[in-house]
């Protein structure tokens, strides 16, 4: 089992919440120990995420992603990001499966989950389109590319 560090819960919130900005939130290991923590929370979306992910790092994010069909169709999804960096130690790794479960306890409204080791896993283009088809009904299939 896995102990958390920090305000995490309160940073799910603000993430869940429409009326606040801050969009997405990262949790990685601060120190080699089972400890995850709040590394950081933004309201710059997908790409400022991907800035907070390094090679030697293993980590988990939450992120709220408006998407739709057209401009009357807008909703907020949720994604949760399981980041296991290339250059990641093999135990870290091997951990990773085990702590998702416990994240999942914290994190727990998400539309879609995606496992990543490298940034090209979760380029904006693609999360949207996986958003798109989570998102059930599409009234607009003669025009969506999915």
């Amino acid at each position: 089992m896995v102990n958390f560090e920090g305000d995490i819960s309160s940073a799910y919130d603000d993430v869940r919440n429409d009326k606040t900005p801050t969009n997405w939130l990262v949790l990685n290991y601060p120190t080699d120990k089972d400890t995850i923590a709040l590394g950081g929370k933004g309201e710059g979306g997908l790409a400022e995420f991907t800035e907070q992910l390094k090679e030697d790092q293993a980590a988990f994010g939450y992120l709220r992603i408006v998407v739709g069909n057209d401009e009357l169709s807008q909703r907020a999804k949720f994604v949760l990001v399981s980041w296991c960096g290339k250059e990641v130690k093999v135990m870290r790794k091997a951990k990773l499966s085990v702590h998702i479960s416990d994240v999942k306890n914290v994190l727990k409204a998400f539309a879609i989950e995606i496992a990543a080791s490298s940034k090209e896993d979760i380029r904006e283009a693609d999360v949207k389109n996986l958003l798109r088809k989570a998102g059930g009904a599409n009234y607009d299939r003669q025009t969506s590319q999915y």
